[in-house]
């Protein structure tokens, strides 16, 4: 008789215990990706060096710069302004002759990639 009185007693209190602290289904988690260069291409269109760069993720309106080298010596930069709806870039540049040709792309500060074309041995 004094257990079932217990139990009746009890009852409320046990009936209340649950998780209240943990979530069980947690919140989905949505990535801050910093910007990055899905893809990107060098390639030779006759005399002319052609870079094309696309920048994925989430960032700040800014500029896409690229400075071009020839094997060790430097040969130029260029920069394109990039925001949400342009998103793609395409540069150019002059290239007679053969040779070892980089491209190292940057945004905000950051070098992103670097692209090679290498037509002799650097």
């Amino acid at each position: 008789m004094r257990a079932l009185l217990l139990c009746l007693l009890l009852a409320p209190a046990l009936g209340a215990c649950r998780y209240n602290f943990v979530p069980l289904i947690p919140p989905q988690i949505e990535p801050q990706l910093p910007a990055r260069i899905t893809q990107a291409s060098l390639t030779r269109d006759g005399e002319t060096l052609r870079l094309q760069a696309q920048v994925d993720g989430r960032f700040e309106p800014g500029y896409l710069g690229v400075a071009w080298f020839n094997g060790a010596a430097p040969l130029g930069t260029d920069s394109v302004y990039l925001d949400a709806a342009q998103r793609r870039a395409t540069f150019t540049l002059r290239a007679p002759e053969k040779g070892a040709y980089r491209a190292v792309l940057s945004f905000g500060g950051a070098v992103l990639r670097q692209v090679e074309l290498y037509e002799v041995q650097p």
